[in-house]
C-alpha cells in the first residue's frame, strides 16, 4: 500500500502524552508539513502559532478547559508539550477549510514521524477574547484572524488506539 494512504489509515487521536518536549526540529518539521496543505486560490492565508514555553502552553489549556467546561483537573491538551494553534485570515472566504487542511497535514505528518497529535477545537472562541487577540499584536501579528484549531502534539504514553470500525453507506457512485 501507498505509505501516505497507510498513514492516513493508521494515524489516530492520542489522548496520552509523556511530558518530554520534542526536538525543535521535529516541531519544525510538522509546521512544515502544514505549510504545503492545499489552500483555496494559493493564498496562503493561514499561519501557525508554536507553543512550547510551558507556563504558556498551561495558560492556554486553562482557557481552553474553561471555554469546553470541565473541571480544573482535566488537561484538554492530554499532557501533550507542544500546541500548534492554526489560525486563518477572516477575510479568506477559505480560511477555515485551508486551516482544516493545515492540521490535517500536520497530523499525519506528527504520525509519520512515529509521534502522536490530536485536533483540538475552541481555538476560535480563545482568539475572540481581548486577550488573544493582544498577544497576536504583541507577536507582531496584523489583522484579523479566527482560530481554526489546536494540534497537541508528542510522544505517545502507551500503545496506538485501535481503529474504529468505518461506517457503511458513506460512498456514493454516479457512474
Amino acid at each position: 500500500m501507498n505509505e501516505v494512504i497507510q498513514a492516513m489509515k493508521g494515524r489516530r487521536s492520542i489522548r496520552k502524552f509523556k511530558p518530554e518536549m520534542l526536538p525543535k526540529e521535529a516541531i519544525k518539521q510538522i509546521i512544515e508539513a502544514g505549510l504545503y496543505a492545499a489552500n483555496g486560490r494559493g493564498k496562503q492565508a493561514t499561519i501557525t502559532i508554536a507553543v512550547t514555553n510551558k507556563e504558556l502552553r498551561d495558560k492556554f489549556s486553562k482557557i481552553n478547559r474553561e471555554i469546553g467546561g470541565w473541571d480544573e483537573s482535566f488537561d484538554p491538551f492530554y499532557g501533550a508539550p507542544v500546541i500548534l494553534i492554526v489560525l486563518a485570515d477572516k477575510e479568506c472566504l477559505t480560511g477555515i477549510y485551508d486551516g482544516s487542511l493545515v492540521m490535517g497535514n500536520m497530523m499525519l505528518a506528527a504520525h509519520s514521524m512515529g509521534l502522536g497529535s490530536i485536533w483540538i477545537h475552541r481555538a476560535k472562541e480563545e482568539f475572540e477574547l481581548p486577550e488573544y487577540q493582544s498577544l497576536l499584536k504583541e507577536m507582531g501579528i496584523e489583522g484579523e484572524w479566527e482560530g481554526i484549531a489546536h494540534c497537541a502534539v508528542g510522544y505517545i504514553d502507551g500503545e496506538l488506539p485501535e481503529a474504529a470500525a468505518r461506517k457503511e453507506n458513506r460512498v456514493f457512485w454516479l457512474e
